[in-house]
């Protein structure tokens, strides 16, 4: 029997999968044909939509996932810097960009994992925040 903790777990996983294609323009036909719905997935993994959870400073997002279990950290950070990496893409939005430079900053930390990608778009997140 799945938990509540381990849907929401698949979910950000999948979720994090689904923006990395996006971001790599390399979309598959299971999630990204249809579009993708970030209110409903934000109220499934956060309880409320994607315009409130954006409306949060950095700091009330990063208390939000320091309520969920220690060992998820590193996954909901990948998952929110992916997700405000893609959105600030849409509309050049330099909220959107510094909570995705945050994010990525923090799964950097909490991972331990070199990633090249990653750092790569923090670095691209800070020359646009100059």
């Amino acid at each position: 029997m799945i938990t509540d903790k381990e849907f929401t777990l698949r979910l950000i996983r999948q979720l994090t999968q689904a923006l990395e294609k996006l971001i790599l323009d390399k979309p598959e036909e299971s999630l990204m044909q249809k579009e993708l719905d970030f209110d409903t997935l934000m109220r499934d993994i956060f309880k409320m939509s994607f315009t409130e959870i954006s409306s949060k400073t950095k700091e009330e997002i990063i208390a939000i996932v320091n309520e969920r279990q220690e060992r998820d950290h590193k996954d909901y950070y990948e998952m929110l810097g992916n997700l405000f990496y893609f959105k600030s893409r849409e509309d050049q939005n330099k909220d959107f960009q510094d909570k995705a430079k945050t994010f990525y900053e923090q799964y950097l930390q909490t991972s331990g994992i070199f990633a090249l990608p990653i750092i790569n778009r923090i670095n691209e997140l800070k020359k646009a925040l100059e």
